[in-house]
């Protein structure tokens, strides 16, 4: 099994092995997990492209009822003009939420985004900021669903700019 599919199950087995931690916490600590779509866009005059196959695990540790630090860590997968291409995100920042059944938030995160083309011919390793925000809708004590996050990531990868969107939507359990 290779490491890209591995992460996704090694972040289920890292959330069910922390879920028994939440008791303690006292509404401290949010872990999201869902699917995520990325759209690659370049500099004007290149080309954008879509990466369909996507995960996203993010941990928000709460200082204050509405200020939490975030660790996001997502990735995307594809084959555009027939070319194995994966990209994947590390970002860390702070979000700013309102609590309650309908639950907004923001995030401004920084960090960095790795890609992969053509099966490891070419790779590069470059910054990465993040805007953005969503919607989390309370379905019980617990688990929320995030009905919607969207971001604007900036990346510089291969010595060019991209501006990317990306949506994703999932669980949340909220301790």
């Amino acid at each position: 099994m290779t490491l890209r599919r591995l992460l996704p199950w090694l972040g289920l087995i890292a959330l069910v092995l922390l879920l028994p931690l939440g008791a303690h916490a006292q509404d401290r600590f949010d872990l999201f997990g869902g699917y995520s779509y990325l759209r690659v866009g370049s500099t004007p005059g290149s080309s954008s492209f879509n990466l369909f196959k996507g995960w996203e695990f993010a941990g928000d540790y709460k200082f204050k009822d509405w200020l939490g630090g975030v660790a996001d860590f997502s990735g995307h997968y594809g084959s555009p003009q027939g070319q194995s291409t994966s990209i994947s995100t590390f970002l860390f920042g702070p979000q700013v939420s309102w609590q309650g059944r309908v639950s907004p938030f923001a995030q401004l995160l920084g960090g960095a985004a790795h890609a992969n083309v053509g099966h490891s011919l070419f790779t590069d390793t470059a910054p990465a900021a993040a805007v953005g925000g969503g919607i989390d809708y309370q379905l019980n004590h617990v688990i929320y669903w995030r009905v919607i996050q969207g971001d604007y990531i900036i990346t510089h990868l291969f010595g060019h700019t991209q501006s990317n969107g990306r949506l994703s939507t999932g669980i949340v359990f909220k301790f």
